[in-house]
């Protein structure tokens, strides 16, 4: 047996993260593990030094805790699609409070949904609405398919190119659009932390050699497929607050709003209405 409180003093990642791996590795909530006088057996105590390996290699903490928590609910997390962040969890509770509430007829949108956080977030939070979420990633939408079956959640996941897979029914129909597309130049993928460029997938991180392609493209299309009265709620990158205005502005209402950090990462635009709340 070894003292929980002497594996905890020798890892060289942060505490909270060592505490963390320590209850994957034993099964054990914080509360127990940190009792006076705990211990672990060997055999937990050698899995939970292999993972503080992993993650001083760079492997997400996220993906060796194999679930990460969005907003209301749990998904799984692992190397085909990005790691759900707290910056997307922002523009989902910006999306709710704007939304305010949904019936049956309302329709919800996804775009580059990845594993499905948002669309299912959203779903959760408004059990009536449509909701659909759509990427070109086939393995992005198969584990958006099992966060969706564990959770029970009926979100509609589609393959495809943005807008492109959608049923043409939605036209001029969506109340709620929401995305975190790719908005990385190439320049920058080499410049990430080494657990985001070498487990997140690339393609979900870089739009092409200017960053904002993807953007430009949602920008095109958002406004015919929105209903009067509809919210769009996109994420961008930091630097990319005024290119979004050029891009959305002749269509939408616009603004861009702070992260958690207090950066502007959050466009948010609506059609035939103020986009302030």
């Amino acid at each position: 047996m070894t003292a929980v409180r002497r594996l905890l003093n020798e890892p060289g990642v942060p505490p909270h993260e060592a505490e963390r791996l320590l209850a994957v590795a034993t099964g054990r909530s914080r509360r127990e593990l940190l009792a006076e006088a705990a211990e672990v057996g060997a055999q937990e105590a050698q899995c939970y030094m292999d993972l503080i390996r992993r993650r001083l290699s760079g492997v997400p903490l996220q993906h060796l805790e194999e679930t990460v928590q969005f907003g209301p609910i749990e998904v799984r997390s692992d190397r085909r699609a990005l790691v759900p962040r707290p910056e997307t969890e922002r523009l989902w509770e910006e999306a709710v409070a704007a939304l305010g509430e949904a019936g049956p007829g309302t329709v919800i949108v996804d775009l580059c949904t990845g594993s499905g956080n948002l669309a299912l977030a959203l779903q959760h939070r408004f059990p009536q609405a449509r909701v659909y979420g759509s990427d070109l990633a086939s393995d992005a939408l198969a584990l958006a398919e099992e966060n969706a079956a564990a959770l029970g959640l009926g979100v509609t996941f589609l393959r495809g190119d943005l807008f492109e897979p959608l049923p043409g029914e939605l036209y001029e129909r969506v109340d709620l659009l929401v995305a975190n597309p790719p908005y990385l130049a190439d320049s920058e993928f080499d410049r990430l932390p080494i657990d985001v460029r070498e487990h997140d997938p690339r393609q979900a991180l870089v739009a092409g050699p200017r960053g904002d392609e993807v953007m430009s493209r949602i920008a095109a299309d958002a406004y015919w497929w929105m209903g009067t009265g509809g919210w769009l709620f996109c994420e961008i990158g930091e630097t990319q607050s005024d290119r979004a205005l050029e891009l959305f502005g002749p269509y939408l209402d616009v603004e861009v709003r702070p992260d958690l950090a207090g950066r502007p990462r959050i466009l948010v635009g609506r059609k035939g209405g103020r986009c302030c709340v």
